[in-house]
Parts: C-alpha cells; sequence; structure tokens
C-alpha cells in the first residue's frame, strides 16, 4: 500500500473521529439539558436528583475501573481533600444553582439565563490568572452582555426572576470554577480523568448535608413512599418513573462525556467548537419548544442569537489571537470557554 493511500486513509479516519466526537458531545449535551428539565418539572427535590447524577457516575466509574476500562485511584488521604475542596465545593454550589436555574426558567430560554458566563469567565482570568483581554475579545463579551440584557427585560414572555438570579450566581461560580480547575489538576499529577473521578465521589459525598439542610428529606420520602408514586401523571410517567429515568439518563450520558472530554480537546478544533456550540444553542431552543411547549417570542429568538452570535466571534478571535507568537516566542494555545452548559449536570462534563 502507498504511502499516499496510508496518508488519505489516516485523514479519513481522523475525521470521521471528528465526526463522531463531535456527534457525540451535540447529542448528549442535548440530552443532559433536555432530561434535567423533564425531571425537574415534576420533582421538588433538584438536589436529590443532582446527587442521583453523581451516585450513578460513581458507580460507573467504579465498574469500568472493576472490568479495566479504565484506571482511577482508589484511596484518599487529607492532603488530597485539602487541595481539591475549593474545587469540590464550588462544583456543588456551581451545579446546584445551575439545576435551580433550569427548574425555574423555560429550556429555550435556559442558554439566555446563563448568558453571562462568557463575560464572567474573561473577568475571573483577568482578576485570578492576570491574563489581559484584548479589546475584540471584550467587544464580544460586550456582545453577549447585550444579548443577555435583551432576553431578560425585551422578552414579552413572563420569566422567573428567580430563575435569572439562579442563572446568574451559576455563571458566576462557573467562571470561578474554570480557574480553581486547572489548579485542581496538580493534586492528581495533572490527569483530567482521575479529577473527574474525585470530582464526582466527593461532590456526591458532600451532597448529602446540603440535601437535608435544604429542607429536601420530607419530599423524598414522598418521592419513594407517597399514597401513589406509581400513579402516571396527566397519561405521562409518575413523578418516581420520571426521577429515576431521568437520574439514569443523565448521570450515564454524564459519565460517557467525562469520559470523552479528553478526546474532545485532543481532535477538535476550535472552528469545530465554534460551529458546535451554535449548533446546539439553536437544537436546544427548538427542542424546548417541541418537549416542553416553550414560546419562542422575537425578544427571546433575538437574544439568544446575539449571545449565540458574541460567543462565535469570541471564539473565533481566541482562535486567532492563539496562532500568534507570545513575548517568549512560543505560540499561544487555544483554550475552550465553557460556553454551553451543558453542561450541567455533570461536574467533568464541561469541556474546556
Amino acid at each position: 500500500m502507498s504511502p499516499h493511500h496510508n496518508a488519505r486513509a489516516q485523514q479519513q479516519n481522523h475525521r470521521l473521529l471528528v465526526t463522531g466526537t463531535v456527534l457525540f458531545y451535540l447529542v448528549a449535551a442535548l440530552a443532559m439539558v433536555m432530561a434535567n428539565k423533564w425531571v425537574l418539572k415534576t420533582t421538588s427535590t433538584p438536589l436529590f436528583f443532582l446527587f442521583t447524577q453523581l451516585l450513578i457516575a460513581v458507580i460507573l466509574f467504579l465498574t469500568s475501573h472493576a472490568v479495566g476500562i479504565i484506571q482511577i485511584p482508589l484511596y484518599i488521604d487529607s492532603q488530597l481533600l485539602r487541595g481539591l475542596a475549593p474545587n469540590i465545593c464550588l462544583n456543588v454550589v456551581g451545579l446546584s444553582f445551575s439545576n435551580y436555574t433550569l427548574k425555574y426558567v423555560d429550556a429555550s430560554f435556559y442558554q439566555v439565563a446563563r448568558g453571562l458566563l462568557l463575560p464572567f469567565t474573561v473577568t475571573t482570568s483577568y482578576v485570578f490568572l492576570h491574563t489581559r483581554p484584548s479589546t475584540r475579545i471584550l467587544f464580544s463579551c460586550s456582545v453577549v452582555t447585550i444579548g443577555f440584557f435583551v432576553g431578560v427585560f425585551l422578552d414579552a414572555i413572563p420569566i422567573s426572576p428567580l430563575g435569572i438570579t439562579f442563572g446568574i450566581m451559576s455563571s458566576a461560580i462557573t467562571a470561578v470554577h474554570s480557574v480553581v480547575i486547572k489548579k485542581s489538576l496538580d493534586f492528581v499529577h495533572g490527569s483530567a480523568m482521575h479529577l473527574s473521578w474525585y470530582t464526582n465521589l466527593l461532590s456526591a459525598v458532600l451532597m448529602i448535608p446540603l440535601i437535608f439542610l435544604a429542607g429536601e428529606g420530607p419530599a423524598i420520602f414522598d418521592l419513594f413512599f407517597g399514597p401513589s408514586p406509581l400513579v402516571p401523571i396527566s397519561g405521562e410517567l409518575s413523578a418516581f418513573s420520571t426521577f429515576i429515568w431521568g437520574s439514569l439518563i443523565t448521570g450515564s450520558v454524564g459519565f460517557l462525556m467525562s469520559l470523552a472530554s479528553v478526546l474532545s480537546i485532543k481532535v477538535t478544533s476550535p472552528i469545530t467548537h465554534m460551529v458546535s456550540s451554535a449548533v446546539r444553542g439553536v437544537a436546544a431552543s427548538l427542542l424546548g419548544m417541541w418537549l416542553f411547549g416553550d414560546v419562542l417570542s422575537g425578544g427571546r429568538i433575538s437574544s439568544i442569537a446575539i449571545i449565540l452570535g458574541g460567543s462565535i466571534y469570541y471564539t473565533w478571535i481566541k482562535h486567532v489571537e492563539s496562532q500568534g507568537p507570545k513575548p517568549d516566542g512560543n505560540v499561544g494555545k487555544y483554550e475552550r470557554v465553557p460556553l454551553e452548559d451543558v453542561e450541567a449536570s455533570n461536574p467533568s462534563t464541561k469541556p474546556e
């Protein structure tokens, strides 16, 4: 077989790998958001729902380790706990706020409610990492911010102030978390997989007291032992069945996304990421309208379009700037900022 033929075969395999990775993330991200909203519409235990997702991911990590698919460390010491404590605390708070956001706003509005994630992330990087953003980066953040305010103040559809508040807080926490994650890798020898494992495990443990502090104990009892936990609601699945199926779907998909995150970073380009982000945003809005009867007003559509436009422009500028030489003569490395939230239910599912 000629070298030219081998090169073409390798190139084709790479394209298939990239296509498969992007499609997986597209479907998985949409499944996460829609399944979360499906459950949160029927349950009054959003923190317990998050705990079950984390627990399922932990079980899948241990099962994969037992059968030899992956290798994870099974030890925990005080130094590791101290080192990962900021990451675990921010992760739990951020995911909890994210779940509350999705509970109180439409699935089609979720992207708008967390629309300040990019500006918060750029600001956090400047404050903590001393990375000075360029004028074009600041312009992209301004566009995204305008899109957020268009959705909040110019949307004709009534929106929940509580959902917006949780969305803003969730975005701010996620932005700080993205900085802490980089430092947390030092305590797991730079392994993203090991960090994902510890984050799921320790976050699940921390969720237990928070669930009862939030007063979800009686609602959990009713969910499992209420008078009619298996009675269908309005011709659909019962609240208990919805909770169980939603937990299994989101927990399993989140685990798979954590496994695929390393592959995604290696094989996808900034342009691929940019297009994928735009497709996800549009698809999430359309699915929200189809599955949950969300109404897409002109203000909401405009807001989503502006936020996507600013995010796409940011991604393009970040890519262009990363190709230029740095002061030390090296070429910069493109870094993704978590723009989707998908992200949403597994702490290690956010591709960066």
